[in-house]
C-alpha cells in the first residue's frame, strides 16, 4: 500500500469516560469528507457513571453514531428523539447550525452495570450545503446492508461499496463500511472503494506490508491502489473514506466549515446564546480556551 500513514489514539475526556480521538491529526486533517473520529470505549457504565453529554452545537456537518455496544438517547434542537443502540446508524446534518445532547437512555439507569462502545464520526458537508436546514435520519441495524464473504462478514453503515449502497448515502460520495473476520484471512479492496481509505482497528491486528497494525491505531492509504491487508482471526475494522472534498475544511471545537469567518460567527453565537435549543433543557457547555 502506497502513501500510508499510522495513527495512534490520543486520549480525551468525554462525560464521564475516555474516549480515543483518532481524526484530526497534524499531517492529515481529512480523509475524504471524514474530518473527526472520536471512539468511545469500550468501558463499563452503571451506577453513578453514566454518559452525560451536554447541550452543545455544530455547523457545517454531520455527525455519524456507530455503536458496538450499549445505547446513546439523541436529543437535538429539531425536536428529534433517537435511542441508537448497536448496529444502528445515527445521522445527524448540521447545516446552518443544531444543538444536541448524548445520554444514557433512562432504561439503562436501573442500577445495572453495562458496556459501552462505539464511534461518532464528523463528515464535513460541501460548501454548497454548509447553509442547509439541519435534519436527523435514522437506520436501524435490520436496515443495514449485512453479507458473508468466507470468514468475513460486512456490514455497510454508509455509502457505496463492494458493489452494494447503503440507506444512508451522505451528502457527497463516501462510504463506512463495519468488517469483522472469524479466521485470518486476506482482505482484497482493488476496485471495491472509490476514493482514499482509512482503516481503524476495533480490535485484533492487520498487517500490510509486513507491519503490523493493533487495535487503537488507524492506517490511512491516500487510494485504493490495488490495496490487500491480511486480518488475523477475530479481527474488526471500520473502513471509512471517499472522495475527498474540493475545498479545505477547517475545524473549531464542533464548528467545520470551508469558510474561516463562519466558525467565528458560530463561536459568537454560542457564547451570545443564540443557538436554537434543545426542547425542554437548558444546560449549556462553554466553548472550552483553545490553547495557543
Amino acid at each position: 500500500m502506497n502513501n500510508k500513514l499510522l495513527v495512534d489514539e490520543r486520549q480525551a475526556d468525554l462525560g464521564n469516560f475516555m474516549v480515543g480521538r483518532l481524526l484530526p491529526f497534524r499531517k492529515k486533517r481529512q480523509v475524504g469528507p471524514f474530518t473527526f473520529i472520536d471512539h468511545m470505549g469500550p468501558t463499563k457504565l452503571g451506577p453513578g457513571r453514566y454518559m452525560d453529554v451536554n447541550q452543545h452545537p455544530h455547523i457545517g456537518l454531520s455527525t455519524l453514531t456507530y455503536l458496538f455496544e450499549g445505547q446513546i438517547e439523541h436529543r437535538d434542537s429539531i425536536g428529534s428523539v433517537q435511542n441508537i443502540a448497536p448496529g444502528d446508524v445515527g445521522f445527524m446534518t448540521a447545516g446552518k447550525g443544531v444543538t444536541h445532547t448524548e445520554r444514557t437512555p433512562q432504561q439503562l439507569r436501573d442500577g445495572r452495570e453495562f458496556a459501552m462502545h462505539g464511534y461518532q464520526i464528523w463528515v464535513a458537508l460541501p460548501p454548497e450545503l454548509e447553509e442547509m436546514e439541519p435534519r436527523f435520519d435514522y437506520f436501524p441495524a435490520a436496515e443495514i446492508p449485512t453479507w458473508q464473504e468466507g470468514p468475513i462478514t460486512f456490514k455497510l453503515a454508509a455509502g457505496e461499496a463492494f458493489g452494494k449502497k447503503a440507506p444512508l448515502q451522505g451528502f457527497s460520495p463516501l462510504f463506512m463500511v463495519d468488517v469483522f473476520s472469524s479466521a485470518e484471512t486476506t482482505l482484497k479492496l482493488a476496485g471495491q472503494l472509490c476514493g482514499e481509505v482509512a482503516f481503524v482497528i476495533v480490535k485484533g491486528q492487520i498487517n500490510v506490508d509486513s507491519q503490523k497494525v493493533d487495535a487503537g491505531q488507524m492506517l490511512i492509504s491516500k487510494t485504493d491502489e490495488q490495496c490487500e491487508i491480511c486480518m488475523d482471526a477475530n479481527t474488526q475494522l471500520l473502513l471509512f473514506g471517499g472522495e475527498p472534498l474540493r475545498q479545505e475544511h477547517f475545524l473549531l471545537w464542533n464548528f467545520v466549515s470551508s469558510d474561516k469567518d463562519k466558525l467565528q460567527k458560530a463561536k459568537a453565537a454560542w457564547q451570545a446564546k443564540k443557538f436554537p435549543q434543545v426542547p425542554g433543557d437548558d444546560t449549556y457547555i462553554p466553548i472550552p480556551e483553545l490553547k495557543r
